[in-house]
Formats: C-alpha cells, sequence, structure tokens
C-alpha cells in the first residue's frame, strides 16, 4: 500500500442555498504514502515593532503564547541601538557601552526558547548627525555623520562581543545579524546613500566577523518588490515609478527586488562574507500606506509572493553567494499599521496560501508582526485599528494567529498538496494532519486590502472539500476545526457588540473565549482504518484536520 496515493480530481460548480459552490470529486490519500520532507519556515521567524515595547508584560505574555502555539524560533524588531535603549553613553568624553535593557529583552527571550533575529539599527543619537531626521514618533535616527561608520563599526563589535561572553559562542552561532531595515526607502528610514548603506553593512559585518568569523551576517532589508527602475541610483527617485499609476494592471509588469544584485556584486567586490539575502516581499507598491492617497489600489494579486521569491532564488543561485540563505523579514498582507485586513477573516486565508504555494523557495517569511503593542504610529484609538500584529493590544487573538497555530500544527512530510488542500503526516509518531482552505478565486487578482469591500469580499464562491484517508489505525480519531466569520473572527464578534471602546473587563473576557472558540468536530475511521472528510468551505476559512490518537 506504500505508494498509493489515488487522485480523482474534478470540479464542477452548482448552487447549494442560492450560493455558488465549487465541488471537488473525491481525493483519496494513503496514510502509508511516501512522504517529501518539508521546512517549516512560517515558523522560523516573527516581527515585532521595537525592542522598547518588549519591555512590556504584555509584549512578552503575548510572545509566549504564540511561541507555544504557532512555534515561532526568533523575533525581528527595529530600535535595538535606539536611544529609549540606552545603549552609549558619553562620561568624561569618552564611550561608554550599556547593555542592561537589550540584556533584559533577550534573556527574557531566551527562557521562552525564541532567539533574536537581530536587527542591527538605528543610530544612538551620539553617532547619527547633529541634527538628524528620524522616523516613527519614537523618532529613530537615520541621518549619518562622516564618522559613523566607524562609531557604528565600534557598538556593533562591542554588542556582539558582548552576546557572545553574556550567551556563549554555541548560542549566539545560531542567531542572525541583519544590517539596517528597508534603506532604500530614503528619508523614511536611511537619510543616506545606497554607497553609504553599502559601507555601513561593511563596517557591520566585520564587526560582527571580528567576534568569531562564522557569525551569520546579512542583508541588505529592502522594501517592496517593484516593477521600475526608482531605486537604481544612489537615492530614490519617484518619478521613475509613474508607470505603475498609469498601467491597466499592474500584474503584467516585470517586478523585482531592490538593490539586492547591487549588493550582492558589492559584496562579492569587496570579499564580504553574505550568510543570507533579506528583504521583504509585501504584495503592493508603494511600500507605505498603500490603502490611501496615491498608492490607493496598488495592490498585487495573490501569486505576488511566489513569483517574488522565485526570482529572489535565481538572482541568489547565480550570483556568488548561491549557499546563502534567504529570510523574508517582514511581509503581511500590506505594510501599512492602519489597514483594516489585518483584523479579518481574509488575512487567514492568504497567510496559509501563500505558505502552502512557498514551500522550497525560502528559510522564512517573517510575519508583521506578532502583537499590535506596536507604536510606529503612536497608540491607536481602537482595539481594532487594521494593526499589523495576530493579537491585539488586549491579548484578543485574531483570525491571523489561527493561520500560523494551524500552519504549525502540520507535520514535516508531504502526502498530497494540491489546489486549496494539504495533506501531511508527522514523521515522529506518523499522525496525519491536513490543512484546506478557501482563497476565493474572485479575490485572485488583488491581495485584500483595507481599501476594499468586506462585503464584496465577502461573496465569493464557497468550494466542497471532498477526500478520504485510508491505511489509517482502526478508529483513529480526527479533530476537525472550522475557522470562518461566525467562528474565531473576533473583530466581527466585537462589531456586534457595538464596538466598545474600550471594552470591560468583562467583555474581554468574553471576547478572548470567542476568539479562540472555533467549530470543533470530530470523526473517527472505520474498522478498514479509512475515513472521509466532507466540508463546504464558505469564503475566506481555514480548516484544520488533525489525527488525534
Amino acid at each position: 500500500m506504500r505508494n498509493r496515493v489515488i487522485l480523482f480530481i474534478l470540479f464542477a460548480a452548482f448552487l447549494t442555498n442560492g450560493k455558488l459552490v465549487t465541488a471537488q470529486k473525491k481525493v483519496n490519500v494513503s496514510a502509508n504514502s511516501e512522504g517529501a520532507k518539508f521546512e517549516h519556515f512560517w515558523s522560523k521567524c516573527v516581527g515585532a515593532g521595537r525592542a522598547n515595547e518588549a519591555l512590556r508584560a504584555g509584549w512578552l505574555e503575548q510572545l509566549e503564547k504564540v511561541e507555544e502555539n504557532c512555534g515561532f524560533e526568533y523575533v525581528r524588531f527595529h530600535g535595538l541601538f535606539h536611544d529609549d535603549m540606552f545603549p552609549v553613553f558619553q562620561e568624561k568624553g569618552k564611550t561608554v557601552y550599556n547593555w542592561q535593557y537589550i540584556d533584559d529583552v533577550f534573556d527574557r527571550m531566551l527562557d521562552m526558547n525564541v532567539r533574536p533575529f537581530v536587527e542591527l539599527a538605528f543610530l544612538p543619537s551620539s553617532i547619527a548627525a547633529e541634527n538628524s531626521k528620524t522616523v516613527f514618533w519614537w523618532k529613530a535616527n537615520i541621518t549619518p555623520k562622516e564618522d559613523s561608520f566607524v562609531e557604528f563599526h565600534k557598538l556593533v563589535k562591542a554588542f556582539t562581543q558582548h552576546c557572545v561572553d553574556r550567551y556563549g559562542i554555541d548560542e549566539v552561532l545560531n542567531w542572525y545579524f541583519e544590517v539596517w531595515n528597508e534603506p532604500n526607502l530614503y528619508q523614511l528610514f536611511w537619510d543616506g546613500s545606497k554607497s553609504q548603506y553599502f559601507e555601513l553593512y561593511k563596517q557591520s559585518v566585520l564587526a560582527v566577523r571580528s567576534v568569531d568569523n562564522r557569525l551569520k551576517v546579512g542583508g541588505p532589508a529592502t522594501s517592496n518588490f517593484v516593477p521600475d527602475d526608482r531605486f537604481d541610483g544612489e537615492v530614490l527617485d519617484r518619478k521613475a515609478s509613474e508607470e505603475v499609476f498609469t498601467v491597466k494592471d499592474i500584474n503584467s509588469l516585470d517586478w523585482h527586488g531592490v538593490w539586492i544584485e547591487d549588493f550582492l556584486k558589492f559584496c562579492k567586490k569587496e570579499n564580504l562574507p553574505v550568510d543570507f539575502v533579506s528583504c521583504h516581499p509585501y504584495p503592493t507598491d508603494y511600500a507605505f500606506n498603500p490603502e490611501t492617497g496615491k498608492g490607493r489600489g496598488l495592490t498585487r494579486f495573490v501569486q505576488s509572493a511566489k513569483i517574488d521569491l522565485k526570482w529572489l532564488n535565481k538572482i541568489v543561485k547565480n550570483s556568488a553567494y548561491p549557499n546563502a540563505e534567504l529570510h523574508l523579514t517582514e511581509w503581511s498582507t500590506s505594510p501599512s499599521s492602519r489597514d483594516k485586513m489585518h483584523d479579518l477573516l481574509p488575512a487567514a486565508a492568504y497567510i496559509v496560501k501563500t505558505n502552502l504555494d512557498c514551500i522550497g523557495l525560502t528559510n522564512s517569511l517573517s510575519y508583521w508582526t506578532f502583537t499590535d503593542i506596536f507604536e510606529e504610529k503612536g497608540g491607536a484609538a481602537s482595539i481594532f485599528h487594521g494593526g499589523f500584529g495576530m493579537i491585539n493590544f488586549q491579548g484578543l487573538v485574531k483570525p491571523s494567529y489561527h493561520a500560523y497555530r494551524m500552519l504549525h500544527q502540520l507535520g514535516d512530510e508531504k502526502l498530497f498538496q494540491k489546489d486549496n488542500l494539504m495533506v501531511s503526516r508527522k514523521s515522529g509518531d506518523g499522525k496525519i494532519v491536513a490543512l484546506a482552505y478557501n482563497y476565493p478565486e474572485e479575490a485572485n487578482n488583488a491581495v485584500p486590502a483595507g481599501y476594499m469591500s468586506y462585503e464584496k469580499l465577502a461573496n465569493g464562491t464557497a468550494k466542497k472539500l471532498n477526500f478520504s484517508l485510508s491505511d489509517l489505525k482502526p478508529g483513529a480519531m480526527f479533530k476537525i476545526e472550522v475557522l470562518d466569520k461566525d467562528h474565531g473572527n473576533v473583530e466581527s464578534y466585537w462589531e456586534k457588540m457595538g464596538k466598545p471602546q474600550p471594552p470591560t473587563r468583562e467583555q474581554i473576557k468574553i471576547m478572548k473565549a470567542v476568539a479562540e472558540n472555533l467549530k470543533t468536530s470530530f470523526v473517527k475511521a472505520d474498522e478498514n482504518g479509512d475515513i472521509t472528510i466532507q466540508q463546504e468551505l464558505a469564503p475566506w476559512s481555514v480548516v484544520l484536520i488533525e489525527q488525534i490518537n
């Protein structure tokens, strides 16, 4: 029976209760099929706002929750060297380094079995230009001065040495050191040129590697893919992006990563290490606030992440660093912290679809972010304000959290994957876990974003899931969990409550229970070890089918 995977895939459309439903004739998968190993790259890393936020109780509680239930191994955040972490003091004309605040964050993370994906940024005031431009309400310094690169080298070297001294080289060899964040976004995250960033990279990696030549370094951590040459020069040329505002279909354009080819050529020329290449493949253009202003509506189709990762793989394989890891250190439905789609059900189906589609293409695709304790734009007036987090400020889990929790439950051997169904097996105990979703075909042309009508999106075509598992242990029990508009969709429940601002303590307790409560049922294999799963998938719903004994 090994290798027996019988597939009958035939689709038809019919109406159920007035709704268009796509039917699937039976798929039969043997539990004894030969499996193909795959990596849970979706659990590798997750994002957070800035280092100082990690000093808060709520942030730490939520990190503990997503580590336990979503399996995240690393967390990446901004502002490690920002003034509110007090890394540098000037005392009697001498530079004194202070690691107490960073130690507190790293100690607590490591106690939870979560490692830092270290973003080396931003500039402490003593290293930045006197009248440095800043970003965010907390005023991160982004303008270098003439001696900034030398001073940053000293800071990074001292920091790295401290980490090795405190945590041991065997631990720190597991970390990643990424240089800066989105330096291509001129005067937003980096008030300097491309060449100046390359020099910053050079000084940073030389500093890290001077401590131990085995430590992992990489970049350039650039933002969205683009279809033009706006980033080809030393600084952003906004005029070069005009075509994207006039073309009828932005998906017809050829999109490519930013600075990556130049970065790899520079590193080869300077004989610099590149252990990993990083960038941020958001499915939008422009890189900031795509749901408002000039960038409104510039949202790419659902396949964009997969296409971008294929481009990245090709570029890196043909470079001087063909074995470099690929880490997409930010990704979500959009790069705006005020996009309501982050709170809603469609985000979950997009997360599941994209991650399953991209198996084998990257080492991580880091969701931005795990928490709404996040203050790039300052605090928000509403408990649901379109924040990046998969958990809101009050600790209410969103559909995106359930998407990652379900992905984490998958096994590590793929038995079957086609269309909207993935069947896996856990190599450790042989248990079967399947994951299905309905990302409606009507929405393929643009990833769901806050400017779209959620009511219109919700009227997509339902799908009929129909598959069988054979060669199971007789009586094997399976738990079926359904995430849909009525289960695990806490923002919708909050609206029905009248959108209390803020909710009472009792209301928060009720909403926490609602947010965690998915539609749950159980089915059991017959005496022959066979089981059939038939389930109608409403638009944007996600279903986890997990063997529990």
